[in-house]
């Protein structure tokens, strides 16, 4: 999927870039929405939801609120899309948090991907400013996406109760990290 570059804001150093989620981008949502990448996550979506979540994303992308952002993430120096991550504002134990998630193609797992993009997510909910805390909660049986919390900084609070999608009960592990003081 390689694809040509945009304008975008670096993370440095690190092996990855972040560019904005954008309409080009349904192929990637289609690719990454594959059974091994879904199955902690209640398996893949129809169409129809992958056309919903599509424009989820590019309309969180393009909102300049503070609530979140969606971005590709593209792999270096290959120059390689190799994946998704954003953030967005949620309400976690009656209080406002960012949540975050990410996908890594099959391919390109294992290499650091997801763990620099972390750490790059992380600088963007904090330059946004908006919540103190940045949570994910990725299944208590997926390994690889814990050590990315571990890796990247977070604090594991403990295994919870979760639903996704809504309406499939999971558990997972509620990882936390302090984006420091809100602005």
């Amino acid at each position: 999927m390689d694809t040509p570059a945009r304008t975008t804001q670096e993370t440095a150093p690190s092996r990855v870039r972040l560019e904005p989620w954008s309409e080009e981008d349904a192929g990637l949502l289609r690719a990454l929405n594959a059974p091994e990448l879904t199955e902690h996550l209640g398996g893949p979506e129809t169409e129809e939801q992958l056309v919903r979540r599509h424009r989820r994303y590019v309309n969180l992308s393009a909102d300049d609120t503070g609530a979140g952002r969606m971005f590709r993430i593209v792999l270096l120096p290959e120059e390689t899309v190799v994946g998704s991550i954003g953030y967005w504002a949620r309400t976690w134990d009656d209080r406002p948090v960012y949540e975050t998630g990410w996908a890594v193609l099959p391919g390109f797992q294992g290499r650091g991907a997801a763990t620099s993009a972390t750490r790059a997510v992380v600088e963007r909910a904090r330059e946004a400013g908006r919540h103190r805390h940045l949570h994910a909660f990725p299944s208590a049986d997926n390994a690889a996406s814990n050590a990315v919390c571990r890796k990247a900084g977070f604090e594991l609070l403990g295994e919870r109760g979760f639903e996704y999608p809504p309406g499939r009960p999971m558990r997972c592990h509620d990882w936390r990290l302090d984006l420091g003081e809100q602005r």
